[in-house]
């Protein structure tokens, strides 16, 4: 949403979604397109979510970056990203939200801190480090077999019992590593570039440049953050730790420059 005033930009109101919210689980839920509720606009939440699609073209918006997703081609979000993911008519998908501690129980890192984590220590992030950057799909066996996988998912998850849970996400670390093995190249590529610490400066110059041009008035940190398409904690996150400052603090700096 924008002013009629130019170079103001209004806070969009921008909902973060919870596990309970959107899942019958604590921990994890699969859903397809017969049982999902279809979130229009942008918005965030606290877990991990991953989208196989089998059926229909659309364009998934994560960030500032726009990603073509067209049959076979699988989405993965990092916490608190903002993200939109329209569904066409006669869409085919799963669903998959998941929290950290289902996927890596042993991984003690706030979900925040996930770029910073090595690939060496958990691998199965890569897809989500590197969204923005690439584009990931399946075909063949390995897509029949990524859709068998949530379907296998989606029984067990549907009778919890004893070892459901190490049932479920041995499944979930076979697609992410099918998908990790398939893409194996470019996201070493990625790695070896830094593209997560790339994406940080990228967010952060977003949000610079809607300050510079916004000195004259009263700015608050959920402006900036929408501006730069990111949620306020991500925002307030980043800046304290690649600058040890808090966005008041950058704002005032700027303000005595000028």
């Amino acid at each position: 949403r924008t002013s009629s005033k130019p170079g103001c930009v209004m806070a969009r109101a921008i909902r973060t979604y919870s596990l309970a919210d959107r899942a019958a689980g604590p921990d994890f839920s699969i859903r397809d397109e017969r049982n999902v509720t279809r979130i229009a606009e942008a918005h965030r939440h606290e877990y991990f979510q991953v989208q196989l699609n089998l059926a229909g073209r659309t364009e998934q918006h994560i960030a500032a970056a726009r990603r073509p997703l067209g049959p076979g081609g699988i989405s993965f979000i990092l916490p608190y990203r903002i993200h939109r993911i329209p569904h066409p008519p006669r869409s085919r998908f799963f669903i998959l939200s998941f929290n950290l501690k289902f996927l890596r129980p042993e991984l003690d890192v706030h979900p925040l801190d996930l770029e910073d984590v090595p690939l060496t220590r958990a691998p199965e992030l890569a897809p989500f480090l590197f969204q923005e950057y690439l584009d990931f799909s399946l075909s063949g066996t390995d897509l029949s077999q990524a859709a068998a996988a949530c379907r296998e998912m989606q029984a067990e998850n549907a009778q919890r019992r004893l070892g459901s849970t190490e049932i479920i996400r041995g499944r979930l670390l076979w697609l992410l590593g099918t998908v990790c093995r398939c893409h194996e190249r470019a996201l070493q590529a990625q790695a070896a570039r830094k593209a997560q610490q790339a994406s940080r400066r990228d967010a952060l110059a977003r949000v610079m440049r809607h300050v510079r041009e916004n000195l004259g008035r009263r700015i608050q940190l959920a402006e900036a953050a929408a501006a730069a398409e990111l949620s306020p904690n991500y925002l307030a996150h980043l800046i304290r730790k690649d600058t040890g400052k808090t966005f008041l603090d950058l704002v005032t700096e700027r303000r005595m420059e000028k």
